[in-house]
C-alpha cells in the first residue's frame, strides 16, 4: 500500500462549540489530519460564520461543510448556498445531488465559482439507501452521479467504508484519475475497514463518534495513523 495516501478528517457532529474546539485543538497539529468537517448541528446551533471563526483561531487546516445533505434542492439555489458558505469562510463542501443531474451540474458550477473545493457524494453508509438494499434510489445512481460529477469538473468524491463491493464496482466503472480524492465516512462506530479499498489512492477517512469519545484524541489519531 505504499502508493496509497491516507489522511483523517474529524467530523464535529456535536452541538457544543466548546466541545468541538477542544477536539480541534487536541488533534489539529497532527500531520495525519487533513481538516475538520462541520455539519448542521454546529451550523444551525451557532451559525457558520461563528463556527468557522472559532475553528480558524485554532488551525489553518480546511473546514469542510457537510449540510447532510446539500444539493437536494432546485438548480437555482446552488449559487445562494455557495455564497453563504464562501462568506462564512468554508473551504470545502460536500454535496449529495439526489435531486438529479440538473441540480448536480448547477450546484457544482456554483461551488467552483466561489472557489469552494467540491466533494460529491455518490452513496451513503447506511443500509436501505439504494433500491437493491430496500431504499429509494436506483442502484445505477452512484456510477451515474460519479460520471456526471467528473464531467462537471469534480475531482473529489464521498465513498463509504461500509460498502466495499459497491465502491470497488464504482472504481471499475468510473474514469477516475490518479489525482482524484476519496472522502470516506464509516470508520469507527460503523465498522468500516479502510484497508479494503486499495483502488482509492488519495483516501481521506472521516470519523466522528469514535474520535469524539476517545479519552485521548491525539493518541487515538496516532494509533490509527500507525495502523495504516
Amino acid at each position: 500500500m505504499t502508493s496509497k495516501t491516507f489522511s483523517l478528517i474529524p467530523s464535529l457532529d456535536v452541538t457544543s462549540l466548546d466541545e468541538a474546539a477542544r477536539l480541534v485543538e487536541a488533534v489539529q497539529a497532527h500531520p495525519f489530519v487533513h481538516g475538520f468537517k462541520v455539519g448542521f448541528s454546529l451550523g444551525l446551533a451557532h451559525g457558520l460564520p461563528r463556527t468557522v471563526e472559532t475553528i480558524r483561531k485554532l488551525t489553518a487546516k480546511p473546514v469542510i461543510y457537510d449540510h447532510q445533505k446539500a444539493a437536494t434542492d432546485i438548480p437555482a439555489t446552488g449559487a445562494l448556498f455557495a455564497r453563504v458558505l464562501a462568506d462564512a469562510g468554508i473551504d470545502e463542501v460536500i454535496l449529495f445531488p439526489q435531486a438529479g443531474p440538473a441540480t448536480l451540474e448547477a450546484w457544482a458550477e456554483a461551488m467552483m465559482a466561489k472557489n469552494l473545493k467540491t466533494i460529491v457524494g455518490v452513496v451513503m453508509t447506511h443500509a436501505k439507501y439504494l433500491q437493491g438494499e430496500g431504499g429509494y434510489l436506483a442502484d445505477s445512481s452512484p456510477v451515474d452521479i460519479a460520471r456526471r460529477a467528473k464531467a462537471a469538473g469534480v475531482k473529489a468524491f464521498v465513498t463509504p467504508l461500509t460498502k466495499p463491493e459497491l465502491v470497488a464496482r464504482l472504481a471499475e466503472e468510473t474514469p477516475f484519475g490518479a489525482d482524484d480524492e476519496f472522502y470516506s465516512p464509516g470508520l469507527g462506530a460503523q465498522g468500516g475497514d479502510p484497508k479494503a479499498f486499495p483502488a482509492l489512492k488519495t483516501h481521506r477517512l472521516i470519523v466522528g463518534r469514535a474520535l469524539m469519545a476517545a479519552p485521548d484524541p491525539a493518541a487515538w489519531v496516532d494509533s490509527l495513523a500507525a495502523s495504516l
